[in-house]
């Protein structure tokens, strides 16, 4: 696996946009706060040509502008990494444009972003044996002021740190709109862990203190996953080089990492099924599961947990629910390719990443 070097200081921070782009409110504004709160903070910025974009259908411009940004940008020497501006809804028509030989060629440079850019970073990984980053885009820097899950993202970017943890509370509803294009994250519910060693649920007192005798569930493996509606759409494809993945990183084993943004309860169960009858799973050492858009949502009898439960629960590993992960805030970023080591004890969870 191949690791980029950390952004240094004073370096360049890149900004591309194979998604949507900042060009309405919100993000507009976001985006806009967000570069100037990295250049107080001493950073150059490299705007590319399709951040301000939106005549694309799904993405910020057609699939050829995307892609020749992308890799320029990618493979260039005047940036020292990049953050996308946002998610979308067509950023896997980019792909059939890219000459991802020559991004596999290139220099390793830390890529990061999540839900649509799950067809970069993820592909990074698997088909460049490149480490990406699954975190924040770059609108959501310019909130005011930082949740600690952005200043962790950036302690990522850095190489300050190599640890993120669970946060306290989590946005069920946000506040940010276009006349309130800054706000915070609007943390309203408690983060609650649901965790499921095969099948079974690990049972623990919510009103007990931290250090009682509950087991510490740990497991390790590389971290590999993203946003469920890209990875299952990916399966198959030219672009699928999961497989031989699988079989290079076998002894390490996979953690897989997974979210859902358009999924409802019933489209999750088909994904994992897919996932699963593909063999994505052989060597699984564990699941980390983002609370899904749908949180909360029940069709026929069928919930969030049960979903993902009827195809991770066989493979009698440890599955971690309701984690801070995707489209409903905060997100612990997460080292794509990564070794990572998850220690989950009652409510608590940790996850090290050692670029090995």
């Amino acid at each position: 696996m191949r690791y980029p070097g950390f952004l240094p200081k004073n370096g360049t921070i890149g900004f591309v946009a194979p998604s949507f782009g900042c060009n309405i409110e919100p993000y507009r504004s976001g985006f806009a706060s967000a570069c100037e709160k990295f250049t107080k903070m001493g950073y150059r910025l490299d705007i590319g040509p399709n951040c301000h974009a939106g005549t694309g259908i799904g993405i910020s411009n057609t699939p050829e502008k995307c892609a020749e940004e992308l890799t320029q940008y990618y493979t260039g020497s005047h940036n020292d990494c990049l953050i996308s501006c946002g998610g979308g809804e067509l950023m896997c028509e980019v792909l059939s444009c890219m000459d991802l030989e020559k991004i596999k060629e290139a220099e390793p440079k830390w890529y990061m972003g999540y839900s649509d850019n799950t067809n970069m970073t993820y592909l990074l990984a698997t088909l460049c044996d490149t480490a990406s980053i699954y975190g924040p885009c770059a609108a959501a820097f310019g909130m005011e002021p930082w949740h600690a899950s952005l200043q962790d993202a950036m302690d990522i970017l850095t190489g300050r740190i190599q640890t993120v943890r669970g946060y306290e509370q989590w946005e069920k509803e946000s506040c940010k709109d276009a006349e309130h294009p800054l706000e915070p994250y609007n943390v309203t519910e408690k983060r609650i862990l649901k965790s499921f060693l095969g099948d079974r649920l690990v049972q623990w007192d919510q009103d007990e203190e931290s250090g009682s005798d509950c087991a510490e569930i740990r497991f390790t493996g590389r971290l590999l996953g993203g946003c469920m509606d890209c990875l299952v759409n990916l399966l198959g494809t030219r672009f699928d080089r999961t497989e031989a993945f699988l079989e290079k990183y076998k002894e390490d084993g996979i953690i897989w990492f997974l979210e859902a943004c358009d999924l409802n309860v019933f489209a999750i169960r088909r994904a994992m099924w897919q996932m699963e009858e593909a063999g994505w799973f052989r060597y699984v050492k564990g699941f980390l599961i983002g609370r899904p858009l749908c949180f909360g949502q029940e069709m026929m009898g069928l919930d969030a947990y049960r979903a993902v439960l009827e195809v991770a629960g066989r493979k009698n590993v440890p599955v971690i629910m309701d984690a801070d992960l995707g489209h409903l805030p905060p997100m612990m970023p997460l080292v794509v390719g990564s070794m990572g080591t998850v220690c989950v004890k009652e409510n608590d969870i940790s996850i090290r990443m050692d670029y090995c």
